[in-house]
């Protein structure tokens, strides 16, 4: 009996992911869209207060942003030196957090006066970043999700795996009714994540959000994830424009 027993325990396993439902499969339905600078290489997009901010990237174009929606002007912008490359973005605890790729470095600002406070030391590449109003929640374009503190050390981590497979190359991350999306890199799809087990639950494809004719040969990929209000923003790399979409099943 106790063997019968090890030997239907190494099976649970298998089991569980041979019974596992696969992710639910969206489109999208373009609700508006407004313009927006197509020199933002866009890294980070969010809303705090109602505000738009971004960051992007580039050595020598690292920005961070405060955008007017409507009219994509920038209302404030802060630089950085040529060596930083910007990352991903998120305010939480009245702090600005900002991410950089390969300098293993994030700064942190006061996020009512964008005065700079900090800078911390990271311990790998920064890519997305957001927060679900307890810890802020990071990608490195691998499989895993770090959960970290207010001073970014690492809390736990998170696979993140889809059909049972890690899924590589998440990108910018936004918080969303108790998920995590995630823009893939180098596709034109987001996941929808469970933050407790990380099985994506859901993918949407974006294909042909934007429109050949707006496209140039600086045009980069989707990449860039809001929520305002339960309404969810998109845009990509030296996008010309930011989509309001909503969901539509497959």
């Amino acid at each position: 009996m106790r063997k019968l027993m090890i030997i239907l325990g190494s099976l649970l396993p298998c089991l569980t992911f041979c019974t596992a439902a696969p992710p639910k499969q969206y489109g999208i339905r373009v609700v508006k869209e407004y313009p927006h600078d197509a020199e933002a290489y866009t890294q980070g997009l969010f809303f705090n207060g109602g505000q738009l901010y971004e960051s992007t990237g580039h050595c020598g174009r690292t920005s961070f942003r405060k955008v007017e929606l409507e009219t994509g002007k920038v209302l404030r912008r802060l630089s950085f030196a040529r060596k930083y490359f910007g990352e991903g973005s998120v305010m939480m605890g009245g702090r600005m957090y900002m991410l950089t790729w390969t300098s293993k470095v994030a700064f942190v600002y006061d996020a009512a006066t964008l005065e700079y406070q900090k800078t911390y030391t990271y311990p790998r590449e920064g890519w997305g970043l957001t927060t679900d109003g307890e810890s802020l929640v990071a990608s490195d374009g691998s499989s895993r999700l770090y959960f970290l503190d207010d001073q970014l050390k690492t809390r736990r981590t998170l696979e993140v795996k889809m059909n049972g497979r890690p899924l590589r190359l998440l990108n910018e991350l936004e918080w969303i009714d108790g998920k995590i999306w995630a823009n893939v890199y180098m596709t034109d799809m987001i996941v929808i994540i469970d933050p407790r087990s990380g099985e994506v639950t859901a993918t949407v494809d974006c294909k042909g959000l934007l429109p050949a004719k707006l496209r140039t040969a600086d045009t980069d990929v989707l990449n860039g994830i809001a929520c305002l209000d339960g309404r969810i923003f998109i845009t990509g790399k030296n996008w010309p424009r930011l989509y309001e979409i909503a969901l539509v099943s497959k």
